[in-house]
């Protein structure tokens, strides 16, 4: 049986989808090959579920190059760093020389050529790539993951949710982890499903009050240029703070839209489970 590659399978601290994504093929029955940048005791983990890990760096051809013999379906992803052109660049050139039939690659619900982050924007022009080599690439336009937020509930000393989000009432699409990893395994495990090119995954809408409620804090409204400079020592990427700053702005600018958001029905039909809410993901953090 020809394996699926996944990367970003070691996973990190925040959504780790390709951590996921592996667990939920090897239950099928699927053979995995993980790619990871480190043989660590995260490597030594996946080797225990029973995948085979390869080490290798997305940017890096050699490694991509060799990470895709013999694939004909992978998982792309790709952590909020500087990077993400190079990356998707690199795999799209081997993937199309290993003849790769499915790529499941995960981006941003408002992705496009002027979106509001540059992040944003570099997720489209990863899509394009992607596309452009003929591998076929469904896009996961992921809302925000329950994951971050709840990192940033955790992370202040005083344990409140303290964003530059505006009025408590500023509302937010969001979605579990697990149910980005469920769709793209659902995608990866019969390749014969049909589905759209771009699809749209958001599993709940709820302001950031309600939000924050629900994850057992408080929201804290907090201005942009302190956050700003927090998120900086926090994340320790510049790339991270910018993009993450930006995106409040605009959730903070759009106000009460909850019009603009929509949970959306792939999640149930290609995740085969009915989206995640927060509280759920809430009470299995208890």
């Amino acid at each position: 049986m020809e394996p699926v590659l996944v990367t970003g399978a070691a996973g990190g601290i925040q959504g780790s989808t390709g951590r996921r994504v592996v667990g939920l093929l090897l239950e099928r029955g699927l053979t995995v090959r993980a790619l990871v940048r480190t043989d660590d005791e995260r490597a030594a983990v996946l080797r225990g579920f029973g995948a085979e890990v390869v080490i290798g760096d997305l940017r890096d051809i050699a490694s991509m190059r060799a990470a895709l013999q013999g694939i004909r379906s992978a998982y792309f992803t790709y952590p909020v760093i500087d990077g993400l052109i190079d990356a998707a660049g690199t795999f799209a050139a081997a993937a199309h020389e290993a003849g790769v039939e499915r790529v499941v690659a995960v981006s941003q619900l408002a992705a496009g050529p002027q979106a509001g982050t540059p992040r944003m924007r570099q997720h489209w022009v990863a899509e394009q790539i992607l596309d452009w080599a003929g591998i076929g690439a469904i896009h996961l336009r992921a809302a925000v993951f329950f994951e971050n937020l709840a990192l940033l509930a955790t992370a202040a000393d005083n344990h409140t949710l303290a964003m530059p989000m505006g009025p408590p009432e500023t509302v937010l699409p969001l979605i579990a982890a697990d149910d980005v990893a469920r769709v793209a395994a659902g995608l990866l495990a019969d390749p014969s499903t049909t589905a759209d090119p771009i699809l749209l995954l958001t599993g709940e809408v709820m302001s950031i009050a309600e939000a924050a409620h629900t994850l057992g804090t408080t929201y804290t409204d907090l201005p942009p240029d302190q956050w700003h400079q927090w998120a900086l020592e926090f994340y320790g990427s510049a790339h991270a703070a910018e993009h993450l700053s930006k995106l409040w702005e605009i959730f903070r600018i759009l106000g009460e839209g909850t019009g603009l958001y929509q949970v959306t029905e792939a999640i149930e039909q290609l995740g085969g489970h009915r989206p995640t809410t927060l509280a759920d993901f809430a009470a299995t953090r208890t």
